[in-house]
Parts: structure tokens; C-alpha cells; sequence
């Protein structure tokens, strides 16, 4: 008969397989999937949307679990009590997962149809590649995540079979918002970057560089985020949230050029996924009107 943490351990399975993925994150890049074929289409919720969002949702969360599984060491300093240093899920069922999910996503992907199971598979290959070689590079690394964040957009416009110029720009205003993101992130996790020669920004420079940098591509983001409406690509209906979001990210910049500490930069991290979700809730506002 187990131990009582062993039992303890098991109760908390599903709830660690759940943190590994990060089910707000999966439910914002399969909502990214529906962004994107909205910006290029009316909205039907057909078969093929869902099958967009199913791949997205899986991808995401099979990307998180082989992170996580990449990562079990440095998240024992940075990161305690995620699901893998904390004992709740071993290194292998993190694996078995994330094979699972990714089966899902392709499957998924390939019932759409083919540019989108090619694209589904280019993801992939991006993220494990970041995962495995390029989150020791740093810039180049945040770069690689930004580009995952943004696939699912272009995603959307080839479940809708027309990919257009408002997906792209979108998509380019994403990259360079998560890049500042994944550029703060550094900041947090300097520690434990350090320790294992990951050389981010904050890692190699300092994190005063790393908030500069960080603030420069999240301002520039705000900088492009008028085109959109500028170009009569959407209605009205995007103005409220696009300023909303862009005075959260200036805030976020101003706040981490002021302090650039660990604590302070973690508040920016998170700050800035809200407003990440209030620029989707923005551009799918704009296809009304």
C-alpha cells in the first residue's frame, strides 16, 4: 500500500496534467485560430473551426508539457512548485502527453485540410527546436516562442482558405508584443537561466538592458496597432480595445524601465497576457460594423 503523499500525489494527477499545459494559454491560441479566420471571413463556427481550435488547444498544450519536461531542472530553482519538480507528474508521463496532444493536433489538422496540417507540423518543428537548441540563444529563442504564438493567427486565415493582409499584420503586432514578453520573462527567470548558461538578454546584459529591449518591442507593437483601423481593415468596434491595450502596454514599459526587478517584471509578464487577450477581443470586434 502507497505512502500518504504517494496518494496524495495521485489525487493531484489530473490537476498537474492540467498546470503542465497551461489551459489559459491553450484556450487563447484556439481562440487565436477563430481571431484569425474572422479577420478574413464571416464567422460560421463551422466543422473546420473547431478542428482549428482542437489543433491549436492540442499544439499549445503539447508544447507547454515538452517544455516543461525540458525544463524540469531549471524550473527546480526558478519554478519549484510546477507540476514535474514538485513530483506531481514524472518526466515520462510529461512526454506521454505531450505525444498524445500532438497526435491530436495533427489529426485535427489534417482532417481541415493540407496547408493547414502543413502548417500545424511547421509549428511544431518550431517549437521543439526552441525547446531543445534555441532557448539557450536567447533573442534568437524569444523569437522562435513569438513565432509559435503567432502561427495559430495565419492558422485561422487557412482554416478559412484566405489568408489576408489583416492576418498579417495582426500576426506581426503578436510577434513583437510576445517577443517583449518572452524578453521580461528573462528578467524572472534570471536565476535560473544563469545557472544553466540559457544567455538572455537579461542573462548576458543585465536586466536594465533587458527592460529596454522588452519595452522596445512591446511599444513598437503599440506603434503599428492603429494600421489596422488606419487602413480600414476593421470597424469602429476595435478602437476601444486597441487603446486599451496599448495604454496597458505603455504602463507595463514605463512600470519596467522604472524597476526592473524580479517581482516587478513577473507583475509586467502577467499584465501583459491581459492585454494580449484584450488586442484578440479587439480584432474581433473590428470584423463587426
Amino acid at each position: 500500500m502507497g505512502s500518504s503523499d504517494d496518494r496524495l500525489r495521485e489525487m493531484g494527477k489530473p490537476i498537474g496534467f492540467i498546470r503542465i499545459i497551461r489551459l489559459l494559454n491553450c484556450l487563447m491560441m484556439g481562440f487565436a485560430v477563430i481571431v484569425g479566420a474572422s479577420l478574413v471571413s464571416v464567422l460560421d463556427f463551422s466543422f473546420s473551426l473547431v478542428l482549428g481550435f482542437i489543433t491549436s488547444f492540442a499544439l499549445t498544450g503539447a508544447s507547454m508539457a515538452i517544455n516543461d519536461y525540458y525544463d524540469r531542472e531549471i524550473d527546480a530553482v526558478n519554478e519549484p512548485n510546477r507540476p514535474i519538480p514538485s513530483g506531481v507528474v514524472s518526466p515520462k508521463e510529461a512526454l506521454s502527453f505531450a505525444l498524445v496532444l500532438s497526435l491530436l493536433g495533427f489529426m485535427a489538422a489534417l482532417m481541415t485540410n493540407i496547408p493547414c496540417f502543413v502548417v500545424a507540423v511547421i509549428a511544431w518543428v518550431i517549437f521543439v527546436t526552441y525547446t531543445t537548441e534555441g532557448k539557450r540563444t536567447g533573442l534568437p529563442g524569444n523569437f522562435l516562442v513569438s513565432a509559435c504564438v503567432a502561427i495559430p493567427f495565419i492558422y485561422g486565415g487557412f482554416v478559412a482558405e484566405n489568408p489576408e493582409l489583416p492576418v498579417i499584420i495582426f500576426t506581426i503586432i503578436v510577434f513583437l508584443s510576445i517577443t517583449g514578453r518572452e524578453v521580461t520573462k528573462g528578467i524572472v527567470d534570471v536565476e535560473g537561466d544563469r545557472s544553466h548558461n540559457i544567455r538572455t538578454i537579461a542573462v548576458m546584459y543585465g536586466e536594465r538592458i533587458a527592460a529596454v529591449v522588452a519595452s522596445f518591442f512591446s511599444l513598437f507593437a503599440v506603434g503599428l496597432s492603429p494600421l489596422p483601423w488606419l487602413w480600414v481593415l476593421v470597424s469602429d468596434w476595435f478602437l476601444p480595445f486597441v487603446i486599451l491595450t496599448d495604454v496597458g502596454l505603455i504602463m507595463s514599459s514605463v512600470s519596467l524601465l522604472r524597476n526592473h526587478s524580479r517581482k516587478n517584471a513577473k507583475r509586467v509578464k502577467n499584465l501583459n497576457m491581459v492585454w494580449f487577450v484584450t488586442a484578440l477581443l479587439g480584432f474581433v470586434a473590428g470584423t463587426f460594423g
